[in-house]
């Protein structure tokens, strides 16, 4: 995600109260149901997400957890929790950051905090239940590029696809930004043909749907 214009931030919050709490949990969990499936012979294997291995992609998500996490439970911001590190047991080590993401997600009265999210501003205050918006959108691109990486559908549930793609259609701006190294999304993919809505929010988001593990 990048910085979006805080206008927006109602978008997400005038869904009913808990909703964008359920949607997201149902989709952390459906990733890990699918990162449970890796062998330990896959690790190295390509992904989606440019010259990122399957470790490499796990580091990832599993440092978004711990920081959102993070923030979520009001701490101070510090960059250092958002930081990759590299894992010994990737499975087992994104196992235990769902848990912790889904507890502080869940916890009484975080949906009236403001969360920092410093990887996209060091000082601006989100409303919870925007960035936990944000949250959703990378689980189920991020689930997908995992199943994909290892051949198999990713299987999410309609409304989480197309949640997910309302909010990327509101907090995810196209530009300069997706042509960082690193960056979480690249610049949009054109579609030929009927697509699923799984389909156009990979293909708004620069993954090719159509993608296989080599």
């Amino acid at each position: 995600m990048t910085e979006t214009n805080v206008t927006d931030a109602d978008a997400i919050a005038d869904a009913p109260k808990g909703r964008i709490q359920e949607l997201d949990r149902r989709a952390v969990l459906r990733s890990a149901e699918i990162v449970a499936q890796v062998r330990d012979d896959q690790w190295d294997d390509p992904t989606p997400c440019g010259t990122w291995s399957l470790r490499r992609l796990l580091a990832h998500m599993t440092a978004q957890h711990l920081g959102f996490a993070a923030a979520a439970e009001g701490g101070p911001v510090d960059e250092a929790v958002w930081q990759e590190t590299p894992l010994d047991d990737p499975r087992r080590a994104y196992a235990d950051s769902v848990d912790r993401v889904l507890d502080a997600f869940a916890a009484d009265g975080v949906l009236d905090r403001e969360v920092v999210l410093p990887w996209i501003h060091p000082t601006f205050g989100f409303a919870a239940p925007r960035a936990i918006g944000f949250h959703l959108v990378d689980y189920v691109v991020h689930g997908w590029d995992v199943a994909a990486s290892l051949g198999i559908r990713a299987a999410y549930d309609e409304d989480l696809v197309l949640a997910a793609a309302e909010v990327a259609r509101k907090e995810v701006p196209d530009g300069p930004s997706r042509e960082r190294p690193g960056a979480s999304f690249r610049p949009a993919v054109e579609l030929a043909g009927a697509a699923s809505a799984e389909d156009r929010l990979l293909a708004a988001l620069g993954r090719d749907p159509r993608w296989l593990p080599k």
